[in-house]
């Protein structure tokens, strides 16, 4: 089915920009901390359109003020399974101020690490590594997931320990390792000596900064950082005939078929948002329990949650523990049945695959590269 949605104009750049900034802009003055705000980046298509101009993103949103605004769904993207809570309805300012958050060092201990530091766009909002590094050099126990279309998901993090993204989004703060803060309240007394910040959570929340309103703030600016309209999606939705090569068409029907792919990896974001026991370090003794740790349930040992296949041939190296360098080693892996062990999901079973087939679906899976995230990028300047 084309899911494709219209795209409606945004609205002019000098209404648009009155929006953020306020009338400082028109009359010459200057705020702190408004330069975190760049005028260039606001008028991205990566945002959002006005609420007013189409349908809602979710019926929660009908609450909206003129302020409220609705993303803009690369094709191939389902605009019904977004989730945005009702009491956090995206704004622009509030997307800006998420902006500036995500990429702000300050926001860890010892100015060193931000949301993005192990979410680089380049790396398909990973980094690149096989586990996160956080202050002091630090090491993580597992690599970063992918941080794009989160807005299809609630339950975050690969073991899903948290229940929503604004929970996520503060999460790591007070991690020992990753941003270092003993508790919440310090990370905010830290915010409150930046005057620009001061002003920015006034603007968008009409209170002091809170933990609960910046979750809410880099939750709603993640929202926006989108991966569709690949060359799988126009072959398969859009019926564009040379949008992947034969040897990607080949790996498609593999894909739903003898690999089984489908089994976890279904639906537009090629995930069933779900936790599988694949058998990943129960060979060299290194097995992380998982979901168990959050739920308790022996069932749930060794799980972990499905990622997205979009952007994937961006986003090595693979698993968990990053234990896998390239797609040909992670299609070797599930091609063997995984790793047996006492918990292992029974989805998981020998593929047989021949050679040529292994890279055929190769090919397809480097077929899912999309757009609706390149303008994500850092603010020329932050608060002060």
């Amino acid at each position: 089915m084309n899911l494709a949605t219209r795209e409606p104009q945004l609205p002019p750049s000098t209404q648009l920009r009155k929006a953020v900034f306020g009338d400082s802009l028109q009359s010459g003055k200057s705020l702190p901390g408004v330069l975190a705000i760049c005028a260039v980046a606001m008028l991205s298509s990566w945002i959002a359109t006005p609420a007013e101009a189409g349908p809602e993103v979710n019926p929660a949103n009908r609450e909206q003020s003129a302020t409220g605004y609705k993303l803009k769904i690369p094709f191939g993207l389902e605009e019904t399974a977004v989730v945005i809570p009702a009491d956090n309805p995206l704004t622009i300012k509030k997307i800006e101020l998420g902006r500036v958050l995500f990429f702000d060092r300050r926001l860890s201990e010892d100015n060193t690490i931000a949301c993005a530091s192990c979410h680089l766009a380049k790396f398909a909002f990973t980094d690149g590594m096989p586990v996160s590094t956080g202050i002091r050099g630090q090491k993580g126990g597992r690599s970063a997931p992918v941080s794009f279309n989160r807005v299809f998901s609630s339950v975050q993090f690969w073991d899903g320990r948290a229940a929503t993204l604004e929970e996520q989004s503060v999460g790591p703060f007070t991690n020992p390792i990753e941003h270092g803060f003993v508790k919440p309240d310090i990370m905010i007394a830290k915010m409150k000596k930046i005057p620009g910040y001061q002003m920015l959570f006034m603007q968008v929340f009409g209170e002091d900064i809170t933990i609960g309103n910046v979750g809410k703030a880099i939750a709603s600016f993640q929202r926006t950082v989108l991966s569709g309209n690949s060359p799988a999606d126009r072959f398969d939705q859009g019926q564009e005939a040379g949008a992947i090569s034969a040897a990607a068409q080949r790996g498609l029907l593999l894909f739903r078929d003898k690999a089984r792919c489908t089994k976890c990896h279904s639906g537009f974001n090629f995930t069933d948002e779900k936790f599988h026991n694949l058998g990943i370090g129960w060979d060299d003794n290194k097995v992380d329990l998982g979901r168990y740790l959050v739920t308790k349930n022996p069932e749930d040992i060794g799980a972990m949650k499905t990622p997205t296949l979009r952007e994937i041939a961006r986003s090595a190296p693979y698993m968990h523990d990053g234990r896998f360098k390239t797609l040909d080693a992670v299609v070797s892996f599930y091609n063997q049945g995984g790793v047996k062990n006492p918990h292992q999901d029974p989805l998981i079973i020998p593929l047989e695959l021949t050679v040529q087939e292994k890279q055929d679906l190769i090919e397809f899976l480097r077929t899912l590269n999309g757009e609706g995230w390149q303008q994500a990028i850092a603010p020329s300047a932050f608060p002060e």
